[in-house]
Parts: C-alpha cells; structure tokens; sequence
C-alpha cells in the first residue's frame, strides 16, 4: 500500500491522494480516566489503531489525531484526571478541520473513526457529525445556490441516497462497536473491561498493565483479567473488513 500520514507527507504525495480520492481518515479520542490499567489516551490509541491497520489495506491519507474530545466526567470527577472539551467546542474545532479539507480539495472520502463511547448520538459523535453535515450544508448551498435540493437536476436524490457521490456520504463518522450490527455480534462494549483491553492490547502490546487492577475497586474495570489477546485481533479484522465493504472494497478483505 502506499498509504500516507498528512503530517510526515511532502506536496507531491498528498496532491497525488487528492486527485485519486484517497479515503482521508481522521481518528477522535478523549483523554479519559480508564481505571489503574489503562492509559488515558486509551480512546484515542484505539482510533489511531484502526486507521492504521485499515491503512495497511487500502490507500489511504491518515490524519493527525484528535486526541482531546467530549470524554465528559460519567467515569469519575476531574479528580480523576480526565479532560473534557465541551462538546460544541468540540464540534467547531471538527469542523474547523473538514472545512479546511474541503477549501483544500478533499471533499469526498472522508472517514471519522471514533472510539468513544458505545452508542451513536451521545456528545461524541453527535459534535463530529453535526460538524459535518452543517459543513455539507453550507457547501451546497456555496456550489450549487440556494434551492440545490430542490432543484430538477437532483430528481434522483433518493434513489442514489446510499452511493459514495451522495453528499450525505462525503464525511463519515464511524462509531465505536455498534453492536446491533452483524460483523460486531461477536464483540460487546465495555469501559476498560475484557472488550476494550483486548482490542487496546492487540493492537498495543504492553499497553494494559492487569497487575495494576488491586489498585482499584472500579466495577467496571474488573473484567478486563479477562482480556484476550486473540478476540481483540478478531475485533479489529473485523471492523477492518467492515470499513472495506463500505467503502466497496471488497477485494481487500
């Protein structure tokens, strides 16, 4: 593959990932207390650990991440050491970034991988997607006036409502395990438990220190002497190979 990284990449590169569309994959994190065993970066690391495998895979331009999110203080007080960014800071400071992809040239292909939270629609994801679709918004509207939608050239809006060219698909925000869908049935949500230690580990070994869990009391965290090396591996081939489906890669898996 010759996948880039925007922050390491020379002009020459990223104008040659620019004209062929290169998925652009940005991973957002917090940096959020995950008991004793867990760095805090945690969220983040996992992000960034997907969009790298997934670069080994396909081409693609893998961006800085985002490692400050809406990490919120439901785990623990500040006391704890997490670090919150109001989720509407969050929001402007995403679409500060797709904003400049776009003036740039990069307005398909966009991915956000987030690895916070198991749910769609908490502060999270809805900052990284509402920053996206009000950046789509304003775009058309620059590009094609006002009334765009409405207009008889996009008489088949609906019928290509699922394809790669339909705006409502140039960003992407991809949630953390969404299980109610069939490639992660196999794969449940935890915080710092048997699930997200296993996925950390396999993707960072060394990084969850099991010996440390005497340290605490933490209910959520007791299942992580669980933690399986093989399963978090699976975890990730499987959302690699979900990701190249989607984007229609299919040879790739």
């Amino acid at each position: 593959m010759s996948s880039i990284e925007y922050a390491y990449t020379y002009p020459r590169e990223l104008e040659k990932a620019k004209a062929e569309q290169w998925p652009i994959l940005i991973p957002v994190g917090t940096m959020e207390y995950h008991s004793a065993h867990c760095p805090f970066g945690c969220d983040t690391l996992a992000a960034m650990g997907l969009v790298r495998e997934i670069a080994k895979k396909v081409d693609c331009v893998v961006m800085p991440p985002v490692w400050y999110g809406a990490a919120s203080y439901a785990v623990g007080g500040p006391e704890k050491n997490s670090l919150h960014v109001d989720c509407d800071t969050l929001e402007q400071y995403m679409y500060c970034i797709l904003k400049s992809l776009f003036k740039a040239g990069f307005t398909r292909n966009i991915h956000i991988f987030i690895c916070h939270q198991t749910e769609d629609y908490n502060p999270q994801s809805l900052a990284c997607m509402k920053a996206a679709r009000k950046l789509i918004f304003e775009y058309l509207e620059e590009t094609g006036g006002t009334g765009w939608w409405g207009n008889n050239d996009n008489a088949e809006f609906y019928s290509q409502l699922f394809e790669k060219d339909n705006p409502w698909n140039w960003i992407r925000t991809h949630g953390p395990l969404k299980t109610k869908r069939d490639y992660l049935k196999e794969f449940k949500g935890d915080h710092a438990g048997k699930w997200e230690c296993s996925y950390l580990e396999a993707l960072y070994p060394g990084s969850i220190k099991l010996d440390r869990l005497s340290e605490t009391d933490d209910w959520f965290a007791q299942s992580a002497v669980e933690m399986d090396v093989e399963l978090g591996k699976r975890h990730t081939e499987a959302r690699v190979k979900h990701f190249l489906q989607e984007i229609g890669r299919d040879d790739l898996c």
